[in-house]
């Protein structure tokens, strides 16, 4: 699913507009519809539910679901927000209409005082002031109504976007005046606000509504990010042949672990088996040697010459992809290890953790990396490649920018995992739960990610699909133990259901 910039969804209502044909008013009511129904899903009629509109067609849709939804037998009472210097017309036909509808309670705000909401556990607000069509930071006394409706501590649905928050970049913007939203119904397409960590309690969970814009049209749009959603990641899956046989699924090195942390090789390496790989190699210290044969008898073993560290490896040519970095550290020889690993390296390559830590301190080491490799990140690992950050617009921005100038591809993980590429396109994940975020979890990813390269999927394709199977064993494993239970284990144990859901 293509993420679309505001202009293009107003050329998309437009195009659609003219093409269906239908009028926008109509269309409007289509919107408030798909709303409704949500609404009237979720919540029963003895919620008390508060409409605040601005005076465009944000102000317009929310007209439309406080009619519809009296008319479903729910109790609604809407604020116009009335300093706006104009209406627009769809929002005049709407309140036209709220004006003939038995039950309707409609107050104009003029002063913040004038918003008076009777507070109490069953009221919800629908906020429809703004939507997406904000270009600036809010200010003035549209902020004091926003910091007001906030101050209520009520469960908020926003209608489009919550208002004061603009879809890409807000940079300097007043968090204060910014609606809290506990639910985002959305239109088309999430907005590529939403997967920014400062903005998590500006949006709340946010829901993707089907208004009937025009698919060819937004098919046709150029974007360069991407939602990663069930039917994308179906087209990526491969079957597997009737006559295949181990070596046709590829055959992996794994390079992980240290004294105190083969644990992590452990987990990387059965989450690569449950990925498909036919066959893996782990290189591992020679303390671990006990543990991984004991912990994961299909794993193939190869120690290092050191007893405690990775120190090197030589013999390369029989492998079809390489993973290295979980539980690795950051020792001189080990970095002498790696420096040597990616410069002698022919096959595609993950990188994770302290592989990424030790490139982060030798910086110059990243133009030694193979095109195509794929290194995976959490947030602090990247800004120590790449710098610190601000915001987290900010990251996502300098994250295209390091895959396009090392020509690699950059996972940086988190609630919506982004996958960054070579030629600039960065897709978000949908997958995935906060009881992800334990330890071993990233070496699981590791392990799923490095299975697929083996097999001969694009690095693109092994990000893309790899990311995607992690978050979604994590959900299936949510399901069962809860987030605050899970554990990386829990992720690998659940693939196989993932994949078959997938299929």
């Amino acid at each position: 699913m293509k993420i679309l910039t505001a202009e293009q969804i107003r050329e998309a209502d437009k195009f659609t507009i003219s093409n269906e044909p239908i009028a926008s008013i109509d269309l409007m009511e289509r919107a408030a519809e798909a709303c409704t129904s949500w609404i009237t899903e979720h919540f029963s009629k003895d919620t008390h539910f508060v409409v605040i509109c601005g005076m465009g067609n944000n102000g317009g849709d929310g007209l439309a679901i406080a009619r519809q939804m009296i008319a479903k037998g729910y109790t609604v009472e809407t604020f116009i927000v009335a300093f706006f210097s104009k209406e627009s017309e769809d929002f005049s036909v709407n309140k036209k209409k709220s004006k003939n509808i038995r039950g309707a309670k409609t107050t104009e705000v003029n002063e913040v005082e004038d918003l008076n909401i009777l507070s109490s556990t069953n009221t919800v607000i629908i906020d429809a002031i703004l939507g997406s069509g904000l270009s600036k930071p809010v200010e003035g006394k549209l902020g004091d109504v926003i910091q007001k409706i906030n101050s209520f501590k009520l469960p908020i649905i926003a209608i489009d976007m919550p208002s004061g928050l603009a879809m890409e970049d807000n940079s300097g913007f007043d968090r204060m005046n910014i609606i809290k939203a506990s639910f985002t119904l959305t239109f088309e397409t999430p907005k590529l606000s939403f997967f920014f960590a400062e903005n998590a309690e500006n949006v709340g969970d946010f829901f993707i509504l089907d208004i009937g814009l025009d698919k060819k049209f937004q098919a046709e749009q150029k974007s360069n990010t991407f939602w990663v959603t069930h039917d994308m990641v179906a087209q990526i899956l491969r079957p597997r042949a009737r006559f295949s046989h181990k070596g046709t699924y590829g055959h992996a090195l794994l390079i992980a672990g240290s004294y105190g942390k083969i644990g992590a090789s452990v987990l990387a390496a059965r989450a690569c088996l449950r990925s498909g790989v036919g066959l893996i190699t782990t290189h591992i210290p020679k303390c671990g040697y006990e543990i991984m044969q004991t912990s994961a008898p299909e794993v193939m073993v190869e120690t290092d010459k050191e007893e405690n560290e990775f120190s090197g490896t030589k013999e390369l040519s029989k492998y079809n992809a390489i993973g290295i970095g979980p539980g690795i550290g950051t020792t001189e020889n080990t970095a002498k290890g790696l420096k040597m690993l990616i410069q002698q390296a022919s096959v595609n390559m993950v990188l994770d953790a302290d592989a990424l830590n030790i490139l982060s301190e030798n910086k110059t080491w990243l133009s030694f990396l193979k095109s195509g490799t794929i290194i995976t990140p959490h947030p602090g690992e990247f800004a120590r490649l790449a710098g610190k950050s601000d915001t987290a617009f900010e990251a996502y921005t300098k994250q295209r920018e390091f895959a396009v100038k090392y020509g690699i591809y950059v996972i940086l993980k988190g609630a919506y995992t982004s996958i960054a590429t070579p030629d600039g396109m960065v897709y978000f994940n949908s997958t995935g739960n906060p009881g992800m975020a334990t330890a071993g979890s990233g070496d699981t990813l590791t392990g799923i990610i490095l299975g697929l390269l083996a097999q001969g999927y694009p690095p693109k394709q092994a990000s893309i699909l790899g990311v995607y199977l992690h978050g979604l064993a994590g959900d299936m494993a949510m399901e069962e133990l809860g987030e605050n239970s899970l554990i990386a284990e829990d992720i690998t144990n659940c693939l196989g259901r993932a994949f078959q859901y997938i299929s």
